[in-house]
């Protein structure tokens, strides 16, 4: 098949819908596909290249810096859109969100009448942070952002998510098409369960103590993930065999580090920076318990791959989070935004230390269903059944994510 991707954001990126659609191309062209990914250039110029056997065209772009640190977009993609589609042939176009290179890829496969799939990354919340104001217009600007959205997505002829929150949640919203909770997929190959990872030396190299509980944050340090609340109940729980690891950059890194040091509890509480994705799996390996406090994810793959690893979890019981815990046997679940409830199951994981081991197996159970090989393989049925005009049963056989 000639597979189409769009999307505003790929690798060297390293958010949700970067490293999903890296995976999906790079899956996919091992799978013996001839795919392009068409996206907007994060180095402002446009750029054609071959990255491990796909073909990345990235079109002319301006930045947005200034608002959001990485993020660009191309303001009139349609005639350069109009010549890949022209070279290129595709059988299918699978777009990433609905930002103006998507929604010109939209326009050229209706044109054509090419088959289109929608995988949607997008909540408001993940843009709440950044708009002063907010709560005093809050509906307006949830309704007005999912109305943008929408507008694109309702020309697919399948929309997926990665979870059966995040699909619900669009159906929320009112939009009338086949919605497919399909994982986004993790790598069970490179996270697992390595008793042989030296824990010393991964500690060394990110300044944790080895000797103490480490509870590990990773990911975007940005306003959605509710980070502050992790340095509260540090403060609250007062607890010098406990050590906070955040992993990452993002926006409010260094808003984070000085509320630490007003706090009084920069000696415990290490910022490692940005984590190299080979060194991702032996830092999992090393710490003790892994902790989301954001009420924004759609399904969160750091968490997934921590629990690929065997680490019990602490996750907030927001959105699709809960889906990722048996609550009890592989973590536990906490009222979103309440420090008291967050520190109360901090405490009562660190305690039992025992248990670790056992819940890490149910950890990793959860996280086999979300095998990336097995994301790849329903995708690719996906796709061959809307070039073949499969029916809407037939398209839904078999592509769910276990709840």
């Amino acid at each position: 098949m000639r597979i189409m991707i769009a999307s505003s954001t790929y690798v060297p990126a390293m958010n949700g819908q970067a490293v999903f659609t890296t995976n999906l191309a790079e899956g996919m062209v091992k799978l013996g596909h001839n795919v392009m990914v068409v996206l907007d250039s994060q180095h402002v110029h446009a750029s054609q290249t071959i990255v491990n056997g796909v073909r990345v065209e990235e079109l002319k772009s301006v930045s947005l810096h200034i608002l959001h640190a990485g993020v660009h977009f191309s303001p009139f993609p349609g005639l350069e859109v109009r010549r890949l589609f022209e070279s290129f042939q595709p059988e299918i176009v699978h777009i990433q969100d609905h930002y103006p290179t998507c929604r010109a890829v939209v326009r050229e496969a209706r044109k054509r009448q090419i088959k289109i799939i929608g995988s949607n990354h997008f909540i408001p919340e993940n843009l709440a942070p950044y708009i002063p104001l907010l709560p005093r217009i809050k509906p307006i600007f949830n309704w007005l952002l999912w109305k943008w959205m929408l507008a694109i997505y309702k020309h697919a002829d399948v929309v997926t998510a990665q979870s059966n929150a995040a699909a619900n949640l669009i159906r929320n919203q009112g939009l009338n098409l086949p919605i497919l909770p399909i994982s986004c997929g993790i790598d069970l190959n490179l996270c697992y369960p390595n008793p042989a990872i030296d824990r010393g030396f991964y500690c060394q190299r990110y300044g944790l103590d080895a000797s103490k509980k480490i509870f590990l944050f990773l990911g975007r340090i940005d306003g959605e993930k509710r980070i502050e609340l992790l340095l509260d109940a540090i403060r609250t729980l007062n607890r010098e065999d406990i050590q906070l690891a955040i992993a990452g950059h993002g926006r409010v890194e260094e808003k984070l580090r000085q509320m630490a040091v007003k706090m009084k509890i920069e000696n415990r509480i290490r910022f490692t920076g940005f984590i190299p994705s080979k060194d991702v799996p032996g830092l999992l390996n090393s710490v003790d318990v892994f902790v989301m406090p954001s009420e924004a994810e759609l399904l969160s793959i750091s968490t997934l791959e921590a629990m690929a690893c065997g680490r019990p979890v602490l996750l907030a019981n927001a959105l699709a989070l809960p889906e990722l815990v048996r609550n009890g046997e592989n973590g536990y679940l906490f009222k979103p935004g309440d420090v008291g409830d967050l520190v109360s199951h901090m405490n009562m994981l660190a305690d039992q230390p025992e248990h670790w081991s056992t819940m890490g197996k149910v950890s990793r159970e959860i996280a086999s269903f979300h095998n990336l090989d097995v994301t790849l393989q329903r995708f690719e049925t996906l796709y061959s059944n809307l070039i073949k005009q499969g029916s809407v049963t037939e398209l839904t056989q078999g592509l769910r994510t276990p709840a």
